[in-house]
């Protein structure tokens, strides 16, 4: 059996995120579809994770088993000219017959975008937030230092969720901030169901209302998504890379 890695883009405006379901448009559903009319088979499609209605990706990964031997170059190219475009198979690899996009994902990574200007080129794909210029960058990333390491993260994660472990080893965390835009980052072994977005939307609170390191660590020890603030907008959350 033959084993094929892809690395996807997608824009996820249009969609109600990566995963199948009934009676909603999703990413996966649009691929799967496209190598299956191309393949004349149906595969199953595995990606590495979930994202949320209305999220990016830059560098979704996912695989999918057949019998066939493909020509790889022809195939992503056929496969590129079935998507729509709002979809872009980007790679294409043979990978060991074991592997498994979602299980052998050693991390994966997300980026936000935040507009500190009013545009009309980036309000698709940014959040806008008014003299975001002003607030005080040294605290929002010592504020965010603190999510570094292994928490519960049960304050940031949806109060529905069919995951009962709510810990999670945060690698990297940052912001970079450009002249018209702020650029954060972050990377772990996994994420809970709206947690970057949380996350994100709770360290701009705890900056905008100037509080201190505290306001993080009572979130945290709270364990109740009602301590945490408001969610950003899916439409500046990107899935960055996925490592294995």
């Amino acid at each position: 059996m033959n084993n094929y890695k892809l690395i996807i883009q997608y824009d996820g405006t249009d969609y109600a995120g990566w995963q199948i379901q009934k009676n909603a448009n999703s990413v996966q559903q649009e691929i799967t579809n496209a190598v299956n009319t191309i393949l004349r088979e149906e595969v199953n499609l595995i990606g590495s994770g979930r994202t949320d209605t209305g999220v990016h990706a830059l560098g979704q990964a996912a695989n999918f088993r057949t019998e066939q031997e493909l020509d790889k170059p022809r195939f992503l190219l056929s496969l590129n000219s079935v998507l729509p475009y709002s979809i872009s198979v980007t790679k294409i690899d043979k990978v060991d017959e074991s592997f498994h996009a979602r299980y052998d994902a050693k991390s994966r990574s997300y980026i936000y975008l935040i507009s500190k200007i009013k545009s009309p080129f980036y309000k698709k794909y940014s959040l806008f937030v008014p003299g975001f210029d002003r607030y005080d960058f040294g605290k929002l990333k010592s504020h965010s230092k603190l999510l570094l390491g292994e928490h519960d993260f049960t304050s940031f994660s949806r109060k529905i969720s069919e995951t009962e472990n709510k810990n999670c080893v945060i690698k990297h965390i940052g912001w970079r901030n450009q002249k018209h835009l702020v650029i954060f980052y972050i990377e772990a072994n996994r994420f809970l169901h709206g947690m970057v977005r949380t996350i994100i939307g709770t360290l701009i609170h705890s900056v905008k209302a100037e509080l201190n390191e505290d306001f993080i660590v009572n979130v945290f020890n709270d364990k109740d998504r009602e301590s945490a603030k408001e969610a950003v907008a899916a439409k500046g959350l990107f899935l960055f890379k996925v490592r294995y």
